[in-house]
């Protein structure tokens, strides 16, 4: 149920907050359905702060992407589970486990690099596909639930808080055994950077 409206509000506060990270904002649900649409609402976010706007979907995008690149606007690409189409997936469930889902994911990684892409997240891939896309591409992979051959992790803030409850296999809960957030935030920067994390157990075949 998330606006663009509320997404820019909240673009905004998180660029008061940290005004010296790299903020990227999501464009919420069925906002950026048309090269128009998108142009109009990924400006609304970069003119509430967004240093770049993120999309999830393949290569039906490429139009969009390529609109907003050459009108200075970096985007950052998501594929695999799409949290957006969980309707359309029958739930939270791996993608690209099939040779035939695979190779559609690895076209869609490509197709969205050369539309203008900077970044590309992978979530809930087997890891060796990970491993192959971010072999292939020039632009950096951030890997959920993708295993450790990606350029980099990411976790949802309440999962690596423990608060979600959520049992996903790649979610690990850095608050155990801290004693402050900052802590847990911490545990889970050095965990990446020394390859602790993510591990096997984290990880889909």
């Amino acid at each position: 149920q998330v606006t663009v409206d509320d997404m820019a509000y909240h673009t905004e506060c998180v660029c008061r907050a940290a005004p010296d990270s790299l903020v990227i904002a999501d464009m919420p649900f069925m906002s950026y359905t048309t090269p128009e649409q998108t142009m109009v609402n990924a400006t609304a976010l970069m003119q509430a702060g967004a240093q770049m706007i993120k999309m999830e979907g393949g290569t039906w995008l490429s139009d969009s992407i390529s609109m907003l690149v050459e009108r200075g606007i970096p985007v950052c690409a998501h594929l695999g589970l799409t949290p957006q189409s969980v309707n359309q997936f029958g739930g939270f469930k791996v993608q690209g486990r099939t040779p035939k889902e695979a190779k559609s994911i690895l076209a869609d990684a490509v197709e969205i690099q050369d539309a203008g892409a900077s970044l590309l997240v992978l979530e809930c891939i087997p890891a060796g596909l990970a491993a192959d896309i971010s072999s292939k591409l020039d632009i950096p992979v951030i890997g959920i639930g993708a295993g450790a051959g990606t350029d980099a992790q990411v976790l949802v803030m309440h999962d690596l808080l423990g608060l979600s409850g959520h049992t996903a296999r790649f979610v690990e809960d850095f608050m155990a055994g801290q004693s402050s957030i900052q802590g847990a935030l911490q545990a889970f920067v050095n965990a990446v950077k020394s390859g602790e994390y993510p591990r096997e157990e984290h990880t889909y075949n």
